[in-house]
């Protein structure tokens, strides 16, 4: 195991309970000894109610998420991670959870990034004209131990209750909203403390962040030498024919610039025929 945060503190930039996924892995896979909560406000950088839009990507919020809690807490090593819910960008029907994750290191500008895109997510949202409906969908998307939101409207922020996991709280802000705007918006709450299934999705996307951290430059030693690129073009084992599948990854470092090729990475030198253009048109 490399050493290189052996002993360090990290600060988590989080107020939603991440830290409780995050840090055993942290901990026992890289060695961190500590970790600060800083009184962050991370709202600031978008909610997923809608009230404040995030501005820009994943990666450029994780960056702010990381740089405040430096600023803050003065810790060299900070930690973040930011959750976008939709449909999924190849199986457009399906919801998603695309989870993004970044590990800095603000004296060696050093930064560890990773992904991860799973489609287990109880991710939801409607209009509804009764109780009963709502109770339904409620059932659906696993509550009381996945919490609620509840408001007037999709875009109406009025009557804005959030975090619900009573199902008594759950119908007395559903019967004031019929009451008061004759329909009711309910979506699941997507913050990490309140859904499991999120949380699950963060310890998958850590794991991969302590693996990728594991992973030394062998040119200058520091951490996160990965995959940057890849090239298709595996031969047919029939009749030659360059096919989909990949021929080679490309792995660099973000630090020095060092990168190498690492052919066949499934160890396999030909491809099957059922996957090449000529012998499967």
């Amino acid at each position: 195991m490399s050493t290189y945060y052996k002993n360090r503190t990290v600060a988590i930039a989080t107020k939603h309970g991440k830290e409780n996924v995050i840090f055993p892995l942290l901990h026992a896979e890289l060695g961190i000894a500590n970790y600060i909560l800083p009184e962050l406000d991370t709202d600031q950088f978008g909610t997923f109610s809608g009230e404040k839009e995030r501005e820009g990507s994943p990666l450029e919020t994780l960056r702010k998420k990381c740089d405040a809690a430096f600023a803050m807490t003065q810790c060299p090593l900070t930690v973040a991670s930011e959750g976008s819910f939709g449909p999924h960008p190849s199986i457009y029907f399906v919801p998603a959870n695309d989870e993004w994750m970044l590990l800095k290191d603000h004296v060696n500008q050093i930064e560890v990034v990773v992904r991860e895109l799973s489609l287990n997510t109880n991710f939801n949202g409607a209009v509804f004209k009764s109780w009963d409906e709502v109770k339904a969908f409620a059932e659906r998307c696993h509550f009381p131990a996945h919490g609620l939101i509840v408001r007037a409207g999709e875009k109406d922020y009025q009557s804005l209750q959030k975090g619900i996991q009573c199902e008594k709280t759950l119908k007395d802000a559903v019967v004031m909203c019929l009451d008061l705007y004759g329909q009711v918006y309910v979506e699941t709450d997507m913050r990490a403390y309140m859904n499991p299934t999120r949380m699950e999705v963060i310890r998958m996307a850590t794991e991969k962040l302590v693996r990728k951290a594991q992973s030394l430059c062998p040119s200058c030693q520091l951490p996160g030498f990965d995959v940057v690129a890849l090239q298709e073009g595996l031969p047919c084992s029939l009749c030659h024919t360059p096919t989909h599948s990949i021929l080679y990854l490309v792995k660099g470092c973000t630090h020095c610039g060092h990168f190498q090729y690492d052919y066949f990475p499934k160890q396999q030198q030909t491809a099957g025929p059922e996957t090449c253009p000529r012998c499967n048109p």
